[in-house]
């Protein structure tokens, strides 16, 4: 893990960008002591991002399951879903 103030990476970005990029590690850059960003890889973003994405995704399927157990509902049949979106 690296650290280096904003004013640091200013001078040096392309080293900043060098490192997140080879080491697949973020470089964060600091004010006044504090992380306030970070340089990472952006196939390690692209990465993070889908994982957010499926996490959203599984999450919202067992918000789903979860209302179906409490109300007794089952799903809707993918017939009744396409005719009420007009797709048939």
């Amino acid at each position: 893990m690296s650290e280096m103030t904003v004013t640091d990476a200013r001078k040096r970005l392309s080293e900043a960008v060098d490192t997140a990029r080879v080491s697949h590690e973020p470089v964060y850059l600091l004010r006044r002591g504090r992380r306030v960003a970070a340089l990472i890889d952006a196939e390690d973003l692209a990465t993070l991002i889908e994982a957010a994405e499926d996490l959203a995704d599984l999450r919202a399927a067992n918000a789903a399951r979860t209302e179906m157990e409490d109300t007794g509902e089952g799903p809707v049949p993918w017939e009744e879903v396409k005719a009420e979106l007009g797709l048939v």
